[in-house]
């Protein structure tokens, strides 16, 4: 049997400082190599050099083989690079503009085979919604929304959420009015745990942090810690 994982990370991880690199490590320990291939897809932030930079910092110091993706410059042969990986990680950024992106290259389906095929997955915020039915993104400039997104793994997810003032009370408005029925929210330095499909782990890697599924029963908002 393949053993299928995905880790969306509320936040936090080498992005903005490398610090203890306590989910990457726990990333790198899904898969049973002493030095697997990762892969870092940024295109949510444009491709962002010092991102890429970070990204090679953090995982060579873990002993892993690492590479990226490009899509604003010349891009490689996606599905050979893509289902050559153990690990992918994608970063943070732009959700709506990342999407759009992958869909003219086929990225999408790519990854659907990779995940099929036992190949990690994992990602911080747009990296980490990406996997869902649907997303809460703060793509758009003066507001959150719900986006449409890969749907490997069923619901809405929001990250950032203990990080972002204006997440859960947008969350709690669209459960409330019946817009969507439950949300999973993410916080940052969490992460939430998929495995095969349908057995979720919240992996703290902050102080206290947590995932929580919210969704209404009898007219009253309930919070499920995972």
């Amino acid at each position: 049997m393949v053993n299928k994982n995905i880790v969306a990370i509320g936040g936090g991880g080498f992005g903005r400082s490398l610090g203890h690199l306590k989910i990457e490590k726990y990333i790198k320990s899904l898969v049973k190599k002493d030095r697997p291939k990762i892969c870092f897809i940024p295109t949510a932030s444009g491709d962002n050099d010092l991102y890429k930079l970070n990204f090679y910092r953090a995982f060579s110091e873990l002993n892993c083989i690492t590479s990226h993706l490009d899509f604003f410059s010349r891009t490689e042969n996606l599905q050979k690079k893509v289902l050559s990986q153990d690990i992918i990680y994608v970063g943070g950024g732009n959700t709506k503009s990342m999407l759009a992106v992958w869909k003219e290259w086929n990225l999408d389906k790519i990854l659907k085979i990779a995940y099929e095929k036992g190949i990690a997955m994992t990602g911080v915020s747009a990296g980490a919604i990406c996997w869902f039915d649907k997303g809460i993104t703060d793509s758009f400039s003066n507001k959150l929304e719900i986006i449409d997104c890969l749907g490997i793994v069923k619901g809405i997810a929001c990250p950032h959420f203990d990080e972002e003032k204006e997440r859960e009370p947008f969350v709690i408005d669209i459960i409330s009015s019946q817009r969507i029925n439950s949300c999973i929210c993410i916080e940052g330095d969490c992460a939430l745990h998929i495995k095969n499909d349908n057995a979720f782990e919240a992996i703290n890697f902050g102080y206290k942090k947590k995932c929580v599924k919210i969704f209404k029963e009898n007219e009253k908002l309930i919070r499920e810690t995972f």
